[in-house]
């Protein structure tokens, strides 16, 4: 992962960090993240990356209410972190994206957002986006940390208090994940990749 700093300024001006982010443009595919103030720019997710966010992402289709959209690589802004993240998957209301306006939703609007890990973006992915959704106050961070230390884990977070989360399940890949209502619907990770 490189990083481009856009400003000097303990607190840039989220006007002029959204502009930066909308002309910087990486090799296709890759992912272009505003995290802490610092534009940065990760390259395009593998095959087994993208194997698990299909599957996750078919399985919350099948507990999703209807008026709520299951979108990835939406843009998930929590301007107070200075931060423009791109989930591999979010779940917000379906009439946050028809409106025109900024290319990016509030995190504020989110119900669930997805991480999964990659080896360049792990750290972040385990602290600085949860600090950054938790502020939001979106009320559920799954963490589907496949570089994890101790094996491929998944951690469910939610109840947010500030800029932390209270860990409401973790298991490794394999164990079921039961997601609490409104979407009350279990994942099954047997399938998930380990490689």
């Amino acid at each position: 992962m490189s990083a481009l700093t856009v400003s000097h300024d303990l607190s840039p001006d989220w006007d002029e960090l959204v502009r930066t982010w909308e002309g910087t443009c990486g090799p296709e595919g890759s992912k272009v993240e505003i995290i802490e103030g610092i534009v940065t720019v990760a390259p395009p997710p593998s095959k087994t990356h993208n194997l698990i966010a299909h599957l996750v992402h078919r399985s919350l289709l099948r507990g999703v209410p209807t008026e709520w959209a299951v979108c990835q690589t939406l843009g998930t802004a929590v301007p107070s972190r200075s931060g423009l993240y791109i989930p591999d998957l979010v779940v917000v209301p379906e009439g946050e994206l028809r409106t025109d306006g900024d290319p990016y939703v509030l995190a504020s609007v989110a119900e669930l957002v997805v991480e999964i890990t990659s080896p360049g973006n792990a750290a972040h992915d385990r602290l600085k986006k949860p600090a950054g959704y938790a502020q939001a106050g979106v009320p559920l961070y799954l963490l589907i940390d496949r570089w994890a230390p101790g094996g491929p884990a998944i951690i469910l977070y939610g109840e947010p208090q500030g800029d932390t989360y209270r860990v409401l399940s973790a298991g490794k890949f394999g164990d079921p994940v039961d997601l609490p209502e409104p979407f009350g619907c279990v994942l099954d990770t047997a399938d998930y990749p380990t490689e």
